[in-house]
């Protein structure tokens, strides 16, 4: 009985790794060995990062929200708890989006906070 190689199933895998690893930098999409190593890591990363991406973008907004708030004269914690009570119910993605797209909409946001926060 003939010797039987995996050839077909190891050459497939090992092209799968290495167009995973298609961008990366020297031997670690060249050779098997280091190419599949540094898949693993990317594919680690990427499903950290995943989760991380969240918090980034609840950062950015409350960074772009407290920028056009303090434009118009009020800090961004005062501005939330305006909101709160004056019972307007707009995520921070909505109100960074309005800060950055239509400041005027958000000028008048932020002057009905402040008129809430004076009664």
């Amino acid at each position: 009985m003939p010797r039987s190689t995996s050839g077909r199933v190891t050459r497939n895998r090992h092209k799968k790794v290495l167009s995973y690893t298609k961008g990366h930098r020297g031997s670690r999409h060249r050779l098997f060995r280091s190419a599949h190593e540094s898949m693993l890591h990317a594919l680690d990363y990427a499903y950290c990062h995943r989760r991380e991406r969240k918090g980034d973008f609840r950062r950015l907004w409350i960074t772009r929200i407290n920028a056009a708030a303090r434009a118009n004269g009020c800090s961004y914690s005062v501005f939330m708890n305006g909101l709160r009570a004056s019972g307007i119910a707009l995520n921070r993605k909505m109100l960074a989006d309005m800060a950055v797209r239509e400041p005027e909409a958000f000028a008048r946001l932020v002057q009905s906070v402040r008129a809430g926060a004076q009664a």
